[in-house]
């Protein structure tokens, strides 16, 4: 295992936007992969029968744990590895949602797809992802972060026929439901809470509209570090990949402390970046729509790109996405690459 200070690097810190890849023991990553990331439940996604489950995930959260440990991150996920989606174990627990009778939506390839359906008003009865955090917090010395669906994603993966169809009523209702989930996770001893809100940038006009209004209402009162991130989608399930964000500068004026963005695969013009001013950069420096590892010398030259728009200490490396749909030693090659290119630009730092 990498030795290393349990406070970790303060001049660009490594962490993943939030999964790993499951175990083909755990999942059935052919299934798995060959379909959109499931919105409602997907329970025949899992190879180990209902009495196992939960100990075989905890099992192989340990592995994912101990793999981010051992290319040397700074910050550790618990990998999703209880998750079928990165949203959908949230969305599919709060009240007002019909899940015996999903509803339809169009995802953000315009698809039409299962989702949750929403029937009353939105509540949160119980925390989520504590138990999950809590486990996480006894399995590593490290800083740790969680990851939650934000409010405007979620109800634009929903049937809304509750709030006379408005998306913007049910997002205010997401969002009231997920601060509570983000302060129950601060108590439990979160270092840093990512919101995840992909369909930013894939509806960025209705983002404009209500989104971050939503987004910042999920945020009011909570003491901690948060971050959100915005993606292009998985790369590595062939979405559409634009050259360029259709909603990035809005996120100046949201209340988290830390923006996640890709840079890797769009080979983005950085200069964006000088417009999120005041914000730490979760910088993705890890292209997911390829299985090629890259060399720590090409992530070094990624992070370069960005310096001349973001100071070095509002850095954080990270992977442009999740990991979740690469093979897991591709995975970790791309961890240790990213980790080392990340020390190839902190000795420059610190002898110049």
């Amino acid at each position: 295992m990498t030795s290393m200070p349990p406070q970790g690097h303060a001049l660009f810190p490594a962490t993943l936007v939030g999964s790993m890849p499951q175990p083909d023991w755990l999942i059935d990553r052919q299934k798995l992969g060959g379909r959109y990331p499931p919105r409602v439940r997907a329970r025949e996604l899992w190879r180990i029968p209902e009495p196992y489950l939960a100990e075989a995930q905890d099992d192989a959260t340990i592995l994912a744990i101990r793999a981010q440990e051992e290319a040397g991150l700074d910050i550790i996920t618990d990998g999703e590895i209880r998750r079928e989606s990165y949203s959908n174990l949230f969305a599919t627990a709060l009240d007002g949602v019909d899940l015996d009778n999903p509803g339809i939506a169009l995802d953000r390839s315009d698809n039409p797809t299962p989702v949750p359906r929403v029937v009353g008003p939105i509540r949160r009865r119980h925390a989520v992802g504590v138990r999950d955090l809590e486990f996480l917090r006894r399995h590593t010395t490290r800083k740790v972060k969680v990851t939650v669906p934000g409010p405007f994603t979620m109800s634009q993966q929903a049937q809304i026929d509750h709030y006379g169809g408005s998306r913007a009523e049910a997002a205010m209702d997401y969002a009231t439901a997920l601060n509570a989930e983000i302060r129950d996770l601060f108590a439990a001893g979160a270092d840093i809470v990512q919101i995840d809100e992909p369909y930013m940038q894939a509806r960025p006009d209705e983002a404009r509209s209500y989104g971050l209004t939503a987004l910042n209402r999920a945020l009011e009162g909570v003491q901690g570090t948060t971050a959100v991130h915005i993606c292009f989608g998985y790369a590595a399930l062939g979405h559409a990949r634009p050259s360029a964000y259709s909603f990035l500068p809005e996120l100046a004026g949201c209340h988290c402390q830390q923006v996640s963005l890709e840079t890797a695969q769009p080979n983005l013009d950085c200069s964006i970046l000088a417009k999120l001013a005041g914000k730490k950069i979760m910088l993705g420096v890890i292209d997911l729509g390829s299985p090629q590892v890259e060399t720590p010398a090409i992530v070094a030259t990624r992070i370069r790109r960005a310096l001349p728009f973001v100071k070095a200490e509002d850095v954080v490396v990270a992977p442009d996405c999740g990991m979740k749909y690469l093979p897991r030693e591709v995975a970790a090659g791309k961890l240790k690459s990213m980790v080392a290119g990340a020390a190839i630009l902190r000795a420059e730092k610190l002898n110049s």
